[in-house]
């Protein structure tokens, strides 16, 4: 089936669907972007009906099951235009500067709420014990999402002090060389998913390690070599994405972490505090 005729399709197969399958394709037509996060189970559950029909419904429009459909519905919304096509596009949408402005703030409240809305809970949680249970812990992260690695590696020094961040093409496998099945390697990969940060991935895979993936849908190329993928949307009409909601997922996973070390934190945080203050880091009040 063409990718741009799926959204099509299903409009024009209305005619012949079941109450229940009309209900499975008003979701996915009212809530595109969310589609990419939602599980089988989870979609059953939001439209009130039965997995067995979430199944149906993709065959019904010729798909082999759920996962068939939903990698194709991704594809087609998560299009991965270049920063020219993506600048274009930004420039036809928004005609009005207060609208451009507005439109951007609403763009990453919706991202924050399909991400909140769509975050499994165990995954998380068992994410953050491998982190906790780690001997060393590696970020992977380039380009754009190289912001994402620095803030996240900042805070997790702080915690544990025992995390490196990886970045460079040239230098990225001297810094892992030595990766094994005790460590994590948490890899952060949004489109256009950067080669060098997947070649790290894979690397480290191969070495057993645990694999933590931050990324932005289900048919991500990072997914593939994860032990647990954490899934935050970056939907932006602009040529940039829109680290918003990924930036709330390492927040949440931060506190969550630093929450479940708390006891052994304590010493290590009021060291910190007199290095800080030994050589006068802060403006004082």
């Amino acid at each position: 089936m063409s990718k741009p005729t799926i959204y099509k399709t299903i409009s024009s197969a209305r005619d012949r669907m079941s109450k229940s399958q009309h209900k499975i394709a008003d979701y996915i037509l009212e809530h595109p972007h969310s589609i990419p996060f939602t599980t089988g189970a989870k979609l059953a559950e939001l439209t009130g009906v039965s997995e067995a029909t979430i199944v149906r419904f993709a065959t019904f429009l010729g798909f082999n099951g759920f996962n068939d459909l939903q990698k194709q519905l991704a594809v087609a919304i998560e299009k991965q235009l270049n920063t020219v096509e993506r600048l274009a596009m930004s420039r036809s949408a928004y005609s009005e500067s207060e609208r451009a402005i507005y439109d951007n703030f609403n763009e990453d409240i919706k991202n924050i709420q399909s991400t909140m809305q769509h975050l499994n809970i165990d995954d998380f949680e068992r994410a953050a014990t491998y982190i906790l249970d780690a001997e060393r812990i590696y970020i992977i992260a380039n380009r754009s999402a190289l912001s994402l690695g620095t803030f996240l590696q900042y805070y997790f020094n702080i915690i544990f002090g025992k995390s490196e961040l990886v970045h460079t093409t040239e230098a990225a496998f001297d810094q892992i060389y030595n990766v094994n099945e005790k460590d994590v390697v948490i890899g952060i990969s949004y489109a256009r998913y950067t080669k060098s940060t997947l070649n790290a991935v894979s690397y480290a895979a191969e070495k057993n390690a645990t694999i933590i993936a931050l990324t932005d849908h289900f048919s991500s190329p990072i997914t593939a070599y994860a032990t647990i993928s954490l899934f935050a949307s970056s939907s932006m009409q602009s040529f940039l994405d829109s680290f918003v909601a990924p930036l709330s997922v390492i927040n949440t996973l931060i506190a969550y972490i630093a929450h479940k070390k708390e006891i052994n934190m304590g010493e290590r945080l009021q060291s910190f505090e007199q290095l800080w203050d030994r050589y006068d880091v802060f403006v004082k009040k």
